[in-house]
C-alpha cells in the first residue's frame, strides 16, 4: 500500500462486510448516501448522511469535518458512489472509499430487512 501523509492509502473500494465492521467500531466510519431523496426514502442504512450526487459540490462544506477521517460513499449499486468517491479524492479527501455493490449488496449480504429495488 502507498502512504499519504504518514497514513496508509486506502483501496478505492470497500466491501459491504468491511463497512458493517467499520460501523460497529467505537469511532465509526462516516457513511454518505449519494442516492436521490426518493431512493433514500424507500430504504436506507441507519446513520447514513444523504448528500445526493448532484449536490455534492455545493455541500462539500458538510464533509469538511471528515476531510482527514475515513468516509464511505454508497449508492444503489456502486456506480454513482464510485464517481463521488473519485471526485472527493481529487478534492483532497484521501480517506474516502466506495462501498462496492451499494445498498443492494448491503441488503443481500448484511441486512435482508433493507428492501431491494
Amino acid at each position: 500500500m502507498n502512504r499519504i501523509d504518514g497514513a496508509e492509502e486506502l483501496p478505492l473500494e470497500v466491501s459491504v462486510g468491511e463497512v458493517k465492521a467499520l460501523l460497529e467500531q467505537s469511532d465509526p466510519v462516516f457513511l454518505v448516501d449519494c442516492r436521490e431523496p426518493n431512493e433514500h426514502d424507500y430504504c436506507q442504512i441507519e446513520g447514513a448522511c444523504l448528500i445526493p450526487m448532484n449536490e455534492t459540490p455545493q455541500r462539500l462544506s458538510e464533509l469538511e469535518p471528515y476531510r482527514d477521517k475515513r468516509l464511505v460513499v454508497h449508492c444503489h449499486h456502486g456506480g454513482r458512489s464510485l464517481q463521488v468517491t473519485q471526485w472527493l479524492r481529487a478534492q483532497g479527501f484521501a480517506q474516502v472509499q466506495n462501498m462496492s455493490g451499494g445498498i443492494d449488496a448491503w441488503s443481500l449480504e448484511v441486512d435482508p430487512e433493507i428492501p431491494r429495488y
